[in-house]
């Protein structure tokens, strides 16, 4: 802005001024700023027939004051004092974030998650949700309520503390596997009664059937992946004891 910001003493001059009947472009010629500037300035506080020096000081002066409270601090980046860089670091959230989208997670959910995810520890506070996001508190609440619905993170409360964090883990899309799987076995059955209803000497009897048979061996694999899984991980954990 030319000159700087507004000052009390300006905008003394532009309430007489307005009480004389003269246009934003006659006063912002004669403080040397832009019409737009008195523009802006007298239609955000009270229009021409309201507009009062003091009042219009004193909220311009409450709007800094509560936007400067408001502006969250720069977020750190995670885990950056372990060898790793940070702009790397930041590049993978972002990348990651958009990988879980496009799998169909609402987009804040996908940035708590993420933001979750990178973190050694596994575990933050609201707080330090909304401090790396800048978003909301009420966002973050929105969505770890759905993430701790869908299984995919649990609240624990800080050790002598009364905040609570989230918190992820080894496990967490197992729920998603579980539910996959689930509904590939009731395929499996709705397949099976099919094939059983139709004949499995008719076409549509022995597509059912041959559906049946895929589906099953899909969840054969689910059961074999997920207990080889869980047996990697017992045998990582008692090597790290």
């Amino acid at each position: 802005m030319p000159g700087g910001r507004l000052t009390n003493e300006d905008r003394q001059h532009i309430a007489a001024w307005l009480s004389e009947g003269l246009g934003y472009a006659e006063i912002g010629r004669r403080l040397g700023r832009p019409a737009s500037t008195i523009m802006r300035e007298v239609t955000r506080n009270g229009g021409p027939d309201d507009y009062g020096a003091d009042r219009a000081h004193e909220a311009t002066r409450h709007r800094a004051r509560r936007h400067k409270q408001t502006q969250p601090p720069a977020p750190p980046i995670p885990d950056s004092g372990r060898g790793r860089d940070p702009q790397a670091v930041q590049d993978f959230k972002e990348s990651f974030t958009a990988l879980l989208v496009q799998q169909g997670l609402p987009r804040m959910e996908a940035r708590v998650l993420a933001c979750l995810y990178i973190t050694d520890s596994g575990a933050l506070t609201a707080a330090d949700l909304v401090q790396r996001l800048h978003v909301s508190p009420a966002s973050v609440s929105h969505a770890v309520a759905f993430l701790e619905q869908q299984g995919m993170l649990r609240r624990e409360r800080v050790p002598g503390a009364r905040r609570e964090r989230y918190v992820i883990d080894y496990e967490i899309w197992l729920p998603s596997l579980r539910a996959s799987l689930q509904m590939n076995d009731a395929l499996v059955a709705a397949s099976q009664r099919g094939a059983e209803i139709l004949g499995t000497t008719t076409p549509a009897g022995a597509r059912f059937e041959s559906s049946a048979e895929l589906l099953l061996l899909v969840s054969e694999a689910f059961r074999q992946v997920m207990e080889h899984w869980r047996q990697s991980l017992a045998a990582r954990n008692a090597g790290r004891q």
